[in-house]
């Protein structure tokens, strides 16, 4: 079992590709294990799935010694999935998510123990991971982990439902799709400030924004060089988020956390998959 300090907490699922059928392991914080196992940086990964997934997730955590709690992992219920296709520009079309037993997810009293207890928490906001959130902070689990999440691309959040967030998270990270002068960017900047956090926002190859409101607010700008991208961009956020993180937790140095950040985002850019095909086996 690896060190407890650092939690990854988050969903797997399964990614069914469409032009073929193939089933492979895939989520956010799966992908983040797998980075952060290549990085030798320890951690225990808990999540849930059903029974159908026990093959493919059992296989793919053997493979790459990614440590967890088998028996907390199976849950009553699906495996939650999702349905992929590629489109014409390399990225990827989502469509059919399938919840499954992240439905009415939450983690155990011994989970709960484990967290409570760790150093570090990284979690993906999924809605099931949102709410586990906020019902563990009722519980005032989070009074000793230093707390980071992945918003992903906001789509599913508002201002107001990011200020209710904010206040139990210590570092957050958005994906931002949309174009850098967008007028709710300054608004999330002023949330952010207010609350004293810290938030990284990644622009793809137009940048890294950084607002940091934890002493006296300031805000970053780092330029990103603009690579031809071999694969696709699917897996850039989960490959940046890992990298920064690890030298984040190991330097407490911004910009050089987003130094390697870069480095595990352009070397997703490689990749057809979310991982390199050497990830999943045959």
């Amino acid at each position: 079992m690896a060190s407890l300090s650092t939690i990854l907490l988050g969903a797997a699922s399964l990614d069914i590709y469409k032009e073929n059928g193939r089933i492979l392991p895939g989520g956010g914080c799966v992908n983040m294990a797998y980075h952060w196992r290549q990085l030798d940086f320890p951690h225990l990964f808990l999540t849930r799935i059903g029974a159908d997934g026990v093959r493919v997730f059992g296989e793919f955590f053997q493979r790459h010694q990614i440590d967890h709690l088998p028996e907390s992992l199976v849950g009553n219920g699906r495996t939650p999935a999702i349905d992929i296709a590629f489109l014409p520009d390399r990225q990827i079309y989502m469509d059919n998510f399938v919840e499954g037993v992240l439905a009415d997810f939450q983690l155990t009293s011994a989970e709960e123990a484990v967290v409570a207890q760790a150093e570090r928490v990284h979690t993906v906001l999924v809605d099931s991971l949102v709410r586990e959130v906020h019902r563990l902070a009722e519980k005032g689990v989070w009074e000793r982990p230093f707390l980071s999440a992945d918003f992903l691309d906001f789509r599913h959040f508002t201002p107001e439902r990011f200020a209710k967030m904010l206040p139990l998270i210590d570092l957050g990270f958005i994906g931002w799709p949309k174009e850098s002068d967008d007028p709710l960017l300054p608004r999330l900047r002023q949330i952010v400030f207010e609350l004293g956090k810290l938030l990284v926002v990644t622009l793809g190859a137009r940048g890294v924004l950084v607002w940091d409101g934890r002493s006296q607010p300031q805000e970053y700008f780092y330029n990103v060089k603009a690579i031809p991208v071999q694969g696709s961009t699917v897996g850039c956020g989960d490959a940046f988020i890992a990298y920064f993180l690890a030298e984040f937790w190991r330097s407490d140095n911004l910009a050089a956390a987003v130094a390697q950040g870069k480095v595990g985002g352009a070397m997703a850019t490689k990749w057809k998959r979310p991982l390199p095909e050497s990830a999943y086996g045959r």
